[in-house]
């Protein structure tokens, strides 16, 4: 199962629109997939129309009383599934110092999950916190989406710092530039300086769009019901290019059956155009 991260240490960047879109461009491509809403705030849940589990705290599951699997949801997508927020979350940094060895507890809590899944999406809540360290360690890829402003890209400096002085050289950080508009030359100049700065940039740039602010009244992904859009094609080309870079590491098992990512969700034939 890869574990596949959706952070930053800075709010209002568009990681939940990221996380279900991608999560379910995913599961769409032929991946038993499963995103799980870390962020207390419950984007990911409320977007996938998820309920939040009164009886998932955080606290019980790091005591071991609730079991990850006894709480997952169809979204009523083909292949996603959800592991919902509870409000709890805003506490699990302090759960998780009362645990032994605390920044590996994410990653044992998710092992179950690789029986079933082949993909773990995580959206997490902004900050740097036990919380989020727990899911650098887990993670195989962590993108990290960037508005095109300075204190955006200082706190990509600043993850960075911190993934490289954890010496977690075998963790990949992709970011990419989400609601940008090239009618604005802050953006235009930011990026390109941003692009030479970070060879690891990912090409697709996901502009600002009403048509990706309007998921959270549709409650749905939006190559789900706009798929021929532009912005859908856009997250579909996203997709891609991070799909590239998971498919030149070594698959994992639950993966192995069956082609590649076959191409059969309308979205994705898009990605190709």
């Amino acid at each position: 199962m890869r574990i596949i991260a959706v952070t930053n240490i800075k709010g209002g960047v568009g990681k939940t629109t990221t996380a279900v879109n991608l999560s379910y461009l995913c599961a769409a491509g032929g991946w038993a997939t499963l995103l799980w809403d870390l962020d207390s705030q419950g984007g990911s849940t409320y977007a996938l129309r998820g309920e939040r589990q009164a009886r998932a705290s955080a606290k019980k599951l790091l005591a071991g009383k609730r079991e990850l699997p006894e709480l997952i949801l169809s979204t009523g997508h083909p292949g996603l599934d959800l592991l919902p927020a509870d409000f709890s979350y805003r506490n699990f940094a302090v759960h998780l110092a009362e645990r032994r060895h605390p920044t590996e507890r994410l990653l044992r809590m998710s092992r179950p999950l690789g029986e079933i899944y082949a993909a773990l999406f995580l959206d997490c809540p902004s900050g740097i916190s036990l919380l989020s360290e727990n899911v650098l360690r887990a993670a195989d890829v962590v993108i990290v989406p960037l508005v095109p402003t300075p204190l955006s890209v200082r706190m990509l400096i600043q993850l960075q710092d911190f993934v490289v002085g954890e010496g977690w050289s075998d963790l990949r950080l992709l970011p990419f530039f989400s609601m940008v508009d090239r009618r604005r030359a802050l953006h235009r100049e930011l990026i390109a300086s941003a692009r030479e700065q970070f060879p690891t940039l990912l090409a697709t740039e996901v502009p600002y769009s009403s048509q990706i602010e309007r998921m959270s009244v549709r409650r749905a992904p939006l190559p789900a019901w706009a798929p021929r859009s532009d912005p859908a094609r856009i997250y579909c080309a996203l997709w891609a290019e991070i799909r590239e870079r998971l498919e030149a590491a070594p698959r994992p098992p639950a993966a192995a059956a069956g082609s590649e990512y076959p191409e059969s969700d309308e979205a994705l034939q898009h990605a190709r155009l």
